[in-house]
């Protein structure tokens, strides 16, 4: 008889301890790093402080943490929009982006948990085709810093009002449609002929100047010869000497040729 008292105050007292240790672990819970929790109350709804990271109490069943992660997370928002110029264009758009830590309970009871999925992608897109359609599509290629700034700038101003902080944004591609493509490959083509047609025309040119002073130049060479003859005649006979002198030393080279003349036969001149 005691000892069945005895089982029955200890079965008791472990169910007492199993509760106890139940109650225990359903009323404390962790937040990990890089995340805080929003805490649901089924009485008071959700609360307006929001809870940090590390191990905290809360009551069981009428309290329920919800868990928001607060590190900054990345996105690519698409949008095919057009130009000022009526040109479609795809523009990609990459966001680095993370929640307002003051704000998030504002944040879980109006967006929910997935509020970058519910807010950026409308944002982006609606900020992309703002931005875009002040701006002709070659614009878009030669002033491609000054259209992702404004896009940066307008989108962050956008995103603030749902309490969501832009770290980043950029441009990361920009495609513009088939015509378009085609025109600039033209426009390409067109200018490396023209730049080609301008290096013929300066070539010529320079050949023609070139001609020019060469004529020059050997006119000036001729009258200089001249007037050289007409002041000293022994010029002339140096000359004919040498022609001489050239003649026979290839004419005496040459297997046909067995006698060569005299000098004074070929140029009336005194033997040496």
């Amino acid at each position: 008889m005691a000892a069945s008292m005895v089982l029955n105050n200890v079965a008791r007292g472990a169910v007492a301890i199993g509760a106890g240790v139940s109650l225990f672990q359903s009323s404390i819970y962790n937040v990990d790093g890089g995340f805080r929790a929003v805490m649901f109350d089924r009485i008071f709804g959700v609360q307006k402080n929001t809870i940090g990271e590390g191990t905290h109490f809360r009551l069981p069943w009428f309290q329920t943490p919800v868990m928001m992660d607060c590190r900054t997370r990345p996105r690519n928002i698409s949008s095919t929009t057009g130009t000022k110029d009526l040109q479609v264009i795809q523009i990609n758009l990459r966001v680095l982006s993370r929640p307002d830590k003051e704000h998030l309970p504002w944040l879980y009871s109006q967006l929910g948990v997935d509020y970058d999925d519910r807010v950026l992608p409308s944002i982006g897109n609606e900020v992309l085709k703002a931005v875009v359609a002040q701006y002709n599509a070659e614009q878009l290629i030669t002033m491609r810093e000054e259209v992702s700034q404004q896009v940066r700038k307008t989108l962050t101003k956008r995103a603030d009002e749902f309490h969501i902080v832009l770290e980043d944004v950029a441009i990361t591609d920009l495609r513009f449609g088939t015509e378009f493509t085609a025109a600039i490959e033209a426009k390409q083509v067109a200018q490396q002929e023209s730049e080609r047609a301008k290096f013929v025309v300066l070539k010529a040119e320079q050949e023609k100047q070139a001609a020019v002073i060469r004529a020059e130049g050997e006119a000036l060479a001729a009258k200089m010869v001249s007037d050289a003859m007409e002041k000293s005649p022994a010029l002339v006979e140096l000359r004919r000497i040498e022609a001489a002198r050239e003649i026979a030393e290839t004419l005496s080279k040459s297997r046909n040729i067995t006698y060569l003349p005299n000098a004074n036969m070929l140029m009336n001149l005194p033997a040496q």
